[in-house]
């Protein structure tokens, strides 16, 4: 296919198009750094720091616990912590152990908690103590046997928890019996969508997908990495995909050190990088944004970050300039899905790098797009459709749901319900969502196309647009807008803009200013909650 045969064009032959992922479990990769660089920084948690040989030695122990506790392969362990070393411990303990980690976000309510637990069957959490009681509400609607509580600080809280972490560590003694793991079948994790299209799925990766996926990054950027000598500033959440593999996993692979932070704090980010002098800063659009708009960034030392490597939303061409402008840093916008453990596209560090685009595949990764309607027909380059996928990083399927994983792994592919286009050259251009278009007096309008029109403007710090419902034109589309700070422009003077900047058919009927606008944690922005309270309204 055209696209596959400019995308290869692209791979010099210092780099891989074609990647061989090692036949070994994922648990394995902190073992052999552990044994090549023991004594080096591995974690970095507000200014403690655990290496190598340490952290595999705690890592085995919680293993041993488990297998104490009758863990068994197969078996579903969740983990429902921020950043912080309790996470990688369990996560490659529970992984040596052969059962799954299964990811649960922090911010769960009890509905959501139930709904993961019950359909995970998980018998055994890792929580953090202030979500404690929200774990113990659900617990007799669920199968949980095993609550294990993390305290980041002395607790205030007034009740006694199941067991700390500290005290289950005792229980284990480090004597890992060894599990048969076949990493091409055998799950290694539970990643739930945020049910952002319905209700959410556990995508199962296997050992195989999620080792694959940082066998490819390594091979994509290994010129810019140095084995042993990064620092990673992981902010974005490892129950996150992107975090888990490209902050976590990818930096236990190349021995580098993670400067953990349990969340997006302005301040707190800018100090850190002062501080510890990061190389790598994985991050998503908002991030950015907020680092752009902070009047004194640059008196942070933020240009010891050689590349940042955004993902999990469409990064704005405009705040993309606008940001490299201000740091100097070199910014790389890729693009994945939980499905796809996540990373199958990014802008190449080895060739051009394309504004607007989310870059080329990632080696062993094909790609194409094809017809919405039916998804059999290939269309021709330039046009609409919707890109599907194919690579060693792909899952497995979704956990106890045959119809949904029939539906999306169709002949080996997997179709993303993203609207994209390829160029002549191979690199991909990611539109909207199928489920995000707006369809107004019957023309197609993709959101992303206004909103890059909208943050070219100087007083717009953020922007997404929506349909709502119009009885004439069925649609119409809707911007909410959060302005910089001191700014002021009216929506008058917002739909002026638009209509000299775009057809009439896309102009926003209506304009909506906000403070902030409602994210995930991870920092994308949650259109489909905006779209939900238009349509309440």
């Amino acid at each position: 296919m055209s696209e596959k045969k400019a995308w290869l064009a692209h791979y010099p032959e210092n780099i891989e198009s074609t990647v061989t992922i090692p036949s070994i479990p994922m648990g394995q990769i902190l073992q052999e750094t552990a044994s090549k660089f023991s004594t080096k920084n591995a974690l970095s948690f507000f200014g403690k720091k655990i290496n190598y040989g340490q952290l595999n030695t705690i890592s085995q122990k919680f293993t041993s616990a488990l297998q104490k506790n009758q863990v068994q392969k197969g078996d579903r362990v969740a983990v429902m912590l921020p950043n912080c070393p309790q996470y990688v411990i369990s996560y490659y303990g529970i992984l040596t152990a052969g059962a799954i980690v299964t990811q649960v976000n922090p911010m769960s309510v009890e509905r959501e908690l139930e709904y993961i637990l019950k359909d995970s069957g998980a018998e055994t959490i890792v929580v953090l103590d202030a979500l404690y009681p929200r774990v113990k509400s659900v617990q007799p609607l669920t199968n949980l046997k095993n609550i294990i509580v993390v305290s980041l600080q002395p607790s205030e809280q007034d009740y006694t928890p199941d067991r700390s972490f500290e005290s289950f560590l005792t229980e284990g003694n480090g004597n890992v019996v060894t599990i048969d793991i076949e990493p091409e079948h055998d799950i290694a994790v539970l990643q739930y969508t945020g049910g952002t299209t319905g209700r959410s799925k556990g995508a199962m990766l296997t050992h195989r997908n999620v080792l694959a996926n940082v066998v490819q990054s390594y091979e994509f950027f290994k010129h810019e990495l140095e084995i042993g000598k990064e620092k990673c500033l992981t902010v974005i959440p490892l129950f996150h995909v992107f975090g888990m593999s490209s902050c976590m996993n990818l930096s236990i692979y190349t021995g580098a050190e993670s400067i953990l932070l349990p969340r997006f704090d302005l301040e707190e980010v800018l100090n850190t990088i002062k501080n510890e002098q990061p190389t790598l800063f994985p991050g998503v659009p908002t991030m950015y944004v907020a680092i752009t708009s902070h009047p004194k960034a640059e008196e942070y030392g933020i240009n010891s970050i050689k590349t940042c490597n955004s993902g999990s939303a469409p990064m704005p061409v405009e705040l993309l300039r606008s940001f490299e402008r201000k740091t100097g840093s070199n910014i790389l916008e890729g693009y994945g899905l939980s499905e796809a453990s996540p990373t199958t596209h990014c802008n190449p560090p080895f060739a051009e790098r394309k504004a607007g685009s989310v870059g080329i595949g990632m080696p062993s990764t094909d790609y194409k797009i094809v017809d919405v309607g039916t998804g059999t027909e290939e269309v021709p380059v330039g046009e609409l459709g919707e890109v599907i996928i194919k690579g060693p990083q792909i899952m497995k399927g979704y956990w106890n749901m045959a119809e949904e994983t029939a539906n999306t792994l169709r002949n080996g592919w997997l179709f993303t319900g993203d609207i994209a286009k390829v160029d002549d050259d191979g690199y991909l251009y990611i539109v909207d969502r199928k489920k995000d278009l707006i369809i107004a007096s019957g023309y197609n309008i993709y959101p992303r196309d206004i909103e890059e029109v909208l943050y070219e403007h100087p007083a717009v710090q953020e922007a997404v647009c929506i349909g709502v419902p119009d009885p004439y034109r069925g649609e119409d589309v809707k911007a909410v807008v959060v302005l910089k700070t001191g700014a002021t422009v009216t929506e008058q003077e917002i739909i002026q803009y638009c209509r000299k900047n775009m057809a009439a058919y896309k102009v926003p009927r209506s304009v909506e200013f906000r403070e902030q606008l409602p994210k995930t944690g991870v920092g994308k922005i949650l259109r489909r909650a905006l779209r939900e309270e238009a349509i309440g309204n």
